[in-house]
């Protein structure tokens, strides 16, 4: 059985996965999944967020060896959770076994009014700062991320609840972006297989910086062309299929070299 790692973005928690858990094990069978919440959301949010990615990456690598689990893992990861997912197969590569990066962007890959598309940052800054509802809140969180949520008001109902009981301090957010902003990736690629999943209508993150680190990293690629930011949200079938066949053409290829 392989073990995945899911790893959600800024303020997010492990319960924002909703039913995608779900329809991954319907498509990829034997996964155990063990989907962690960075410091200062979910459950964890008493702690210090730390303002370096690769300071998140340790701590999940500590947390997964004091739950007893022993690598190879695999990733699956959008926006920081991607990042923090870098980071860990740029430094311990020999503990990944493959990595699925789902709307990330990078340094020194694009510049900031694409990693963070302009349109975007009000609804940010009204994140950091104090005050405010959390229903109006999440409602905002999720216009901005999503795009096929036919029904947001018991998803809204949700997220609000689950602030509500682990609230992201706004300088936890604060110290989040600051990690993701200041966070420089490798012109390298790291040496863990990867696919590198994008949304041609993400509003907060433009693809065009999915599309140009898979070609400078020459990684597999799939872009929706309709989701949100949160692709597995709105079609979290479709992500669960490109990893599928990801794989499945990873297992033929091994078997074709073995052959020659």
């Amino acid at each position: 059985m392989s073990t995945w790692v899911f790893l959600r973005g800024l303020t997010r928690e492990s319960r924002h996965w909703g039913n995608f858990p779900a329809l991954f094990r319907d498509e990829i069978g034997d996964a155990d999944i063990v989907a962690l919440d960075l410091p200062g959301n979910g459950q964890l949010c008493r702690m210090r967020s730390p303002t370096s990615v690769a300071a998140m990456a340790r701590h999940c690598r500590d947390e997964l060896q004091a739950r007893g689990m022993r690598p190879p893992f695999h990733i699956l990861a959008m926006s920081l959770g991607a990042m923090v997912a870098v980071a860990w197969a740029d430094l311990h590569a020999d503990e990944l076994a493959g990595c699925v990066l789902i709307n990330t962007s990078l340094r020194p890959f694009n510049p900031i009014h694409q990693r963070l598309r302009p349109g975007s940052y009000g609804t940010l800054l009204k994140l950091l700062l104090p005050g405010g509802s959390p229903e109006t809140r999440e409602r905002r969180i999720l216009r901005l991320t999503s795009r096929l949520a036919s029904d947001p008001e018991p998803i809204v109902a949700a997220w609000s609840a689950w602030q509500n009981q682990y609230p992201v301090a706004p300088a936890n957010a604060l110290r989040q972006l600051w990690a993701a902003g200041r966070y420089r990736a490798p012109r390298r690629r790291p040496a863990v297989p990867l696919l590198i999943l994008a949304s041609a209508a993400d509003a907060l993150v433009n693809p065009r910086c999915s599309r140009q680190l898979a070609q400078h990293w020459q990684a597999d690629f799939a872009e929706h062309p309709a989701a949100g930011h949160d692709i597995p949200l709105d079609d979290g079938a479709w992500v669960a299929r490109q990893v599928r066949d990801w794989l499945q053409g990873a297992e033929a290829g091994a078997v074709d070299l073995a052959r020659s």
